[in-house]
C-alpha cells in the first residue's frame, strides 16, 4: 500500500445494538466470514461484548456485538443490558438492527429513547427482509424515518447475505480517517478459552428447552495444549437439581450430544484434536449472586 492509500484509511468502532434476536450475532459472523459470536433461535443468546474486526482495502471496521437490549429483571440481565448501553459510549458509529419480521416494540422504544441522547452517526438495518413482503419493507422504512434522523436505513438479510455489502460501505464512509488499530490478520479480540465457553453455551441453547439456557452458564476449568491434543475440562452451571437432570439426560445422552457437537466446533476452530470433558454443577441462584456473577465474568 502506498503512502497516499495509507492516508485514506478509515478506522473505528461500530456498535451493533438491537432487541434480543434481531440478528446481531448473525450479521457479525456474516461480515467476518467466520463464526465468533454464538447464535440460536432463542432470544438473549449473547451475554458478552465481542469484537469482530473487518479489514477492507481502505478501512478497518471494528464491530462490537452487544447483548440484546430488553427490560431486565434478574441481576444477570441488568448487568447484560448495562453492558450493551455502555458499549454505545465507546463506539464511533452505531448500527441499530431491527427484526423486520417480528417487531419488539418495547425494546425498540427503549433503544430509540437512548439513541436520541447521542450525537453519534446511526445507521439502521432492517433485518430478515427475506421473511416479509416488499410493501411491508417500504412501510417500515417510512415509519423509522419519522422516528429518528438515521444516516441511512438499509433493508438486509444477515443470514442470506442480502445487502450486507451496502451496510459495510455505509459504515466505512461514516468512520473518520485514521490508521488500522489492530494487525490485519486479527479478526477478534477474544481468546480461544472464551470461544470454547461460548461454543459449549451455544450447544446448551440449541439443544435444551426454553427454561434451561437462561439458567445456565459455562466455565472453562482447564485448557491444556499437549503435543497432539487439547484437553479441556468445562462445567455447565444450572440453578436447580431438576435442570441438572435435563442437561445430563437419560443415561447421559443430552450431555454426550452437547459435548460431541461442541468438540467438533472447537476442533474446527483450533485445527487440533480435542478431548472435551463436561461436568454439570448446581450453582443455586447464580443469576442474582454478585460474587458468582463476577466469578463467571458477567
Amino acid at each position: 500500500m502506498n503512502k497516499k492509500e495509507e492516508n485514506n484509511i478509515r478506522s473505528g468502532f461500530v456498535g451493533i445494538i438491537g432487541a434480543p434476536n434481531a440478528g446481531k450475532s448473525t450479521l457479525l459472523n456474516q461480515v467476518l466470514g467466520q463464526k465468533i459470536s454464538i447464535t440460536s433461535k432463542k432470544p438473549q443468546t449473547t451475554r458478552d461484548r465481542i469484537l469482530g474486526i473487518v479489514n477492507r482495502p481502505l478501512s478497518q471496521i471494528i464491530f462490537v456485538d452487544t447483548p440484546g437490549i430488553h427490560k431486565s429483571t434478574t441481576l444477570l440481565n441488568k448487568r447484560i443490558v448495562g453492558q450493551a448501553m455502555l458499549a454505545l459510549e465507546d463506539v464511533d458509529v452505531i448500527l441499530f438492527m431491527v427484526d423486520a419480521s417480528s417487531r419488539n416494540y418495547s425494546a425498540e422504544k427503549l433503544i430509540i429513547s437512548q439513541l436520541k441522547k447521542t450525537p453519534k452517526i446511526i445507521v439502521l438495518a432492517l433485518n430478515k427482509i427475506d421473511l416479509v413482503k416488499k410493501a411491508q419493507i417500504y412501510s417500515l422504512v417510512e415509519e423509522f424515518q419519522q422516528l429518528h434522523d438515521f444516516k441511512a436505513i438499509i433493508p438486509i438479510s444477515a443470514k442470506n447475505n442480502i445487502q450486507i455489502k451496502n451496510i459495510l460501505e455505509e459504515v466505512e464512509g461514516s468512520l473518520a480517517k485514521g490508521p488500522r488499530l489492530f494487525p490485519e490478520e486479527t479478526f477478534t479480540d477474544v481468546s480461544e478459552k472464551f470461544m470454547v465457553k461460548e461454543i459449549i453455551r451455544e450447544k446448551v441453547f440449541r439443544l435444551t428447552g426454553m427454561e434451561i439456557p437462561y439458567s445456565s452458564a459455562v466455565t472453562v476449568d482447564s485448557f491444556e495444549v499437549e503435543k497432539k491434543l487439547i484437553v479441556i475440562h468445562a462445567s455447565i452451571h444450572v440453578i436447580r437439581d431438576s435442570q441438572k437432570g435435563i442437561i445430563i439426560g437419560k443415561r447421559g445422552s443430552m450431555l454426550s450430544k452437547i459435548g460431541t457437537k461442541a468438540r467438533k466446533d472447537i476442533e474446527q476452530m483450533t485445527g487440533q484434536k480435542v478431548l472435551l470433558k463436561l461436568f454439570v454443577k448446581v450453582t443455586k441462584n447464580w443469576v442474582d449472586n454478585r460474587r458468582i456473577l463476577d466469578e463467571f465474568g458477567y
